[in-house]
């Protein structure tokens, strides 16, 4: 340990190495639940790719495995700690160094928040969609490692669909840059791909080119309620096979929708159970809306209405990003879920989702980001309670079966971390995970790069 210690001080600035045990402690796991988190020798806070060159030297030159970090609210145990292992935070890693207008690309560094660059490409006209829920606190190089989406994947897609490239400290302290910052490149294999969604596996982002979009025009919203969750996923497909491309297209269920006015005061339909948002950014979105608002109403929306302007539609649009945390106050602890099923199976899994509860007596909150098929499904529970406890994990565990049963993936966005590495093991098969093992071999032999996560 004062080898270790030694060593990372030797090429670290003052304070950039953490080891008091309450500090530590702090750091040593995300958001998830029923994930396990290690103790780890020291938590450090690089600001330079070279601070953490020499991190990744020294864990390689010692045999300490390394935990690259973010904000750490992720939900799947991702940037949990092990025991003995260098926390590696890249929090402090936050400038965004380019902004390009022309080539409509930014450029950061891994410990920027969501939000902050969000507004910042916003000064200049552009738009960087992905926009998870917790985009407030959530850091780029957390969203790259996890492959997060958000709220407007239905229009734009996921965070993978913009990194063009990456510089990345491999385990033993090389640097690899990937991709370009150009707007087409196809030379060589995709290693951007890879490293997104790796969760830090097989290597450490240090700063990545983004792709921007025009700033579209503010998007207008409405809101329809369903006496029934099969209508309202009906009118989901009814709006994709129309061939509509909403920004937005969400789902909150009952429980959902009482525990979001219970925290916040929405005023939103208590009474219904199902409540469908959609918006549009297009020039002309009330019309757009209009069609939208028949096609809801064919399928049996009970109420549709329409946001009056731009700020009632945000606030539409807040009440959904407050649901996994408004669920949080139902119970003490909470489990998320996140499987995705095409979208022609959303009611199935909908219904699947009430049956699990009712078999297990828990209470089950499910959000959507139902233009895509995405479901999360929060299970509330009391860890103090042992029996509740393991219901919960097996009703989480079922809520996965179904969704692969229904074709379908055990994760659209948080990734898999420690919480469903067995469940990946189904997903992938066997030649899957034989394949996924020889590619984290060739880039960390030593198997330092967090490990235990992912497979």
């Amino acid at each position: 340990m004062d080898d270790l210690l030694e060593q990372l001080r030797a090429g670290l600035p003052a304070g950039a190495v953490l080891t008091d045990p309450d500090v530590t402690a702090s750091y040593a796991h995300d958001m998830a639940s029923f994930c396990e988190a290690g103790t780890p020798a020291a938590v450090v806070l690089p600001r330079t790719v070279e601070q953490v060159q020499h991190v990744m030297r020294t864990a390689t030159a010692l045999r300490v495995p390394v935990v690259p970090q973010g904000a750490r609210t992720g939900l799947s145990g991702a940037a949990n700690a092990t025991d003995g292992c260098i926390v590696l935070s890249l929090v402090k890693m936050d400038r965004i160094l380019e902004i390009s207008p022309v080539d409509r690309i930014a450029v950061v560094e891994p410990g920027v928040v969501n939000a902050v660059l969000s507004r910042a490409v916003d000064e200049h006209g552009l738009y960087y969609p992905p926009d998870p829920s917790s985009w407030e606190m959530c850091t780029i190089g957390g969203n790259i490692g996890t492959a997060s989406g958000g709220l407007c994947c239905v229009k734009y897609g996921v965070t993978a669909e913009y990194v063009l490239g990456l510089d990345v400290v491999l385990a033993d302290g090389r640097l690899l840059s990937t991709g370009r910052r150009t707007a087409k490149g196809v030379a060589g294999y995709d290693l951007t791909r890879l490293f997104v969604g790796s969760e830090g596996s097989l290597g450490v982002v240090v700063k990545a080119v983004l792709a921007l979009k025009p700033r579209p025009p503010r998007q207008l919203a409405l809101a329809a309620e369903f006496a029934d969750a099969a209508d309202a996923c009906d009118a989901v497909c009814r709006i994709m096979e129309g061939g509509h491309t909403p920004s937005l297209l969400e789902l909150m269920d009952r429980t959902t929708v009482q525990a979001v006015n219970r925290m916040a005061g929405m005023g939103l339909p208590e009474t219904t159970e199902a409540l469908l948002l959609a918006a549009f950014d297009t020039p002309d979105p009330a019309a757009d809306l209009a069609a939208v608002a028949a096609l809801c109403t064919a399928a049996g929306a009970t109420d549709v209405v329409p946001a009056e302007d731009a700020a009632e539609s945000e606030m539409l649009l807040q009440a959904r990003r407050m649901s996994l945390t408004a669920l949080e106050t139902v119970k003490p602890a909470t489990m998320i879920d996140d499987v995705c099923v095409p979208r022609s199976r959303l009611g199935a899994m909908l219904a699947g989702t009430a049956r699990i509860a009712g078999k297990y007596g828990l209470t089950i909150g499910v959000c959507a980001h139902a233009g895509d098929g995405n479901t999360h499904p929060v299970v509330c529970f009391d860890p103090a309670d042992a029996d509740e406890s393991r219901r919960a994990r097996e009703s989480f565990d079922e809520i996965m079966a179904l969704g692969l049963a229904l074709g379908g993936t055990i994760t659209g966005e948080h990734g898999v971390g420690v919480l469903k590495k067995e469940w990946l093991a189904r997903e992938l098969g066997e030649t899957g995970v034989e394949l996924h093992r020889s590619i984290k071999q060739a880039f960390d032999p030593l198997g330092l790069l967090n490990p235990g996560k992912v497979f």
